[in-house]
């Protein structure tokens, strides 16, 4: 049984297929849809649908927007949304979201991304066009190397949050995976430089400091989909699709306060049911077990951003980039 309602969708070539219904979108933890992808979006939801395709079985899935009620965009440019945001708030869909501002510049880690007070200067714009709680700052990932100390790296995010923190309430971090992709390790060796992750030590001293800074700055600081323990210094585990901030932003939807309400262990009938459920997690049970994020659906795709960050999963290679952008409609 699917997480979400379904209905008949008729293509433009004369098949009809199923599509899901999803309330919540995420746009998207496998691309940057605000940054390269926003013409491809505003046509899909004009359309009122779009096709997603499985990246690991190759399997189309079409999602229609009849029931969607918040879209969560995660960018590290998304300047190019902002003229956008008009269309969504016509359309009575909520949004918020996870801006990535890394300074890895010297490094040449982000080649693809703006120059740094630029993209501070988009995030001050975007800040001040739907409001600070709406823009969720994201230092990630944490990495350092031989080049690189876990010291100079935390300097350069003071210098960062010292311009933002007026801008967001809320600081995410994540502690970079290096081993866990090999394509991640590959491509961080063609930097040049020897990079690493934290050691158990080192994160708790990127802990003690990230819960100062943040201190100072009056945000709330949370980590992003990691097991180790921080509580001590004030740090939460995040939910980057989070429903609690979900009920603050739109609490006068009550369409979607409906289908937040869903109790544990009913996943399943979650977004079917649109009747009062007791609170209780929504966990999405398809992302990692420390990610607490509630059941969405992305609908970004593998091998399409071309910010070529050296550390990204979601992309094999420059070359795989660059041949899937140029079969793309």
């Amino acid at each position: 049984m699917s997480v979400w309602e379904s209905r008949k969708l008729s293509l433009p070539d004369g098949r009809t297929v199923d599509a899901v219904m999803p309330v919540i979108i995420s746009a998207s933890r496998s691309t940057d849809i605000p940054a390269f992808h926003m013409p491809w979006l505003m046509k899909q939801l004009a359309n009122g649908w779009c096709r997603w395709t499985n990246p690991f079985n190759n399997t189309p899935q079409y999602v229609a927007f009849d029931r969607a009620r918040v879209f969560v965009f995660w960018s590290k440019n998304p300047a190019p949304l902002i003229p956008h945001l008009d269309e969504f708030d016509r359309k009575g869909i909520g949004y918020y979201v996870q801006f990535t501002l890394n300074d890895y510049e010297q490094e040449g880690l982000e080649p693809g991304v703006p120059p740094l007070l630029q993209r501070i200067g988009t995030f001050r714009e975007l800040s001040q066009r739907i409001g600070r709680e709406k823009v969720i700052w994201r230092y990630d990932p944490i990495m350092v190397s031989d080049r690189l100390s876990l010291a100079g790296l935390l300097d350069r995010l003071e210098r960062v949050g010292d311009l933002l923190h007026p801008y967001t309430g809320k600081l995410v971090v994540s502690f970079a995976d290096i081993s866990t992709y090999a394509k991640v390790r590959r491509n961080l060796d063609r930097t040049g430089q020897s990079w690493r992750e934290l050691t158990a030590e080192e994160m708790e001293e990127c802990a003690g400091r990230v819960s100062a800074l943040a201190g100072k700055w009056g945000l709330q600081a949370a980590t992003c989909a990691e097991t180790v323990d921080l509580s001590r210094f004030g740090i939460t585990h995040n939910r980057c699709i989070d429903d609690e901030l979900m009920k603050r932003l739109f609490a006068g939807d009550r369409e979607l306060m409906r289908r937040l309400g869903a109790a544990a262990g009913e996943q399943q009938a979650l977004f079917a049911a649109p009747r009062i459920r007791k609170p209780g997690s929504l966990k999405d049970k398809g992302q990692r077990k420390a990610c607490g994020c509630i059941v969405s659906k992305d609908i970004g795709m593998y091998n399409t951003c071309p910010h070529l960050c050296r550390y990204c999963y979601a992309n094999v290679s420059e070359e795989a980039v660059r041949s899937r952008l140029a079969t793309m409609d």
